[in-house]
């Protein structure tokens, strides 16, 4: 049985390391929907395309030489042959993917990639041999994968995703390091808002509030989830 769980939520929720965890539990394969955007972003500023041309930056990403690497321990993003999983990361993306994530020619675009990938990964030749793939993003619940087997939203309280984000960013979660990520967290969740919903599941979601749960308190609330409904 191939097995497709989609793992939705805003910034800071965990739903990226969350969704690593539950693929390398599973034995699935794990696609990471929003480094796709990052990686479309780092390429149209590679290129020197004006962001605020969406003509020019669909146009571009179209032409994104995209490789998703969909090892849950490894998952490498490659442009044209580069490795960017590091440079994806960094905050001048971070700061500049909402112009590119809310480009709704670049997310028809990007979508496109997303299905294909999950279709790969239910092939006998998929990184799992077929039995699947853990997919996460913010539209992933509702227009990537509609029809994934486990639906899952994750969604933790504003103070509980600004510390997170702090402490991923810049190692400690004390009062300037969760100021320095507020903007980030929040402004993007604003922008991107505008064209997908995800703060709220919609039907045959599974809410997943991981406010008060640890790491692996969240991972197992998800796989019990994943029991329950696969």
């Amino acid at each position: 049985m191939t097995l497709v769980v989609a793992i939705d939520g805003p910034s800071g929720s965990g739903k990226s390391s969350v969704s690593r965890a539950v693929a390398r539990e599973l034995g699935l394969a794990y696609l990471d929907t929003g480094a796709m955007y990052r990686a479309a972003t780092w390429w149209c500023l590679h290129t020197g395309v004006a962001l605020d041309d969406a003509v020019a930056v669909a146009a571009e990403v179209r032409r994104l030489p995209l490789a998703m690497g969909v090892d849950p321990s490894a998952p490498a993003v490659t442009v044209g042959g580069t490795d960017v999983s590091a440079e994806i990361r960094e905050t001048r993306i971070s700061e500049a993917v909402s112009k590119v994530a809310t480009n709704l020619d670049v997310r028809e675009e990007l979508r496109l990639r997303q299905r294909a990938a999950i279709d790969a990964e239910r092939g006998a030749d998929g990184f799992a041999g077929g039995r699947g793939v853990v997919a996460e993003g913010r539209d992933i619940t509702t227009v990537v994968a509609p029809d994934a087997d486990v639906r899952v939203l994750l969604t933790a309280s504003e103070e509980a995703r600004l510390a997170r984000r702090a402490l991923d960013v810049h190692g400690t979660a004390d009062a300037t390091a969760v100021e320095a990520t507020r903007d980030q967290v929040l402004r993007r969740d604003a922008d991107d808002s505008t064209v997908v919903q995800f703060h709220v599941a919609a039907d045959g979601v599974v809410t997943v509030d991981s406010s008060h749960l640890d790491f692996e308190q969240t991972v197992r609330a998800v796989l019990d989830v994943v029991a329950a409904r696969a």
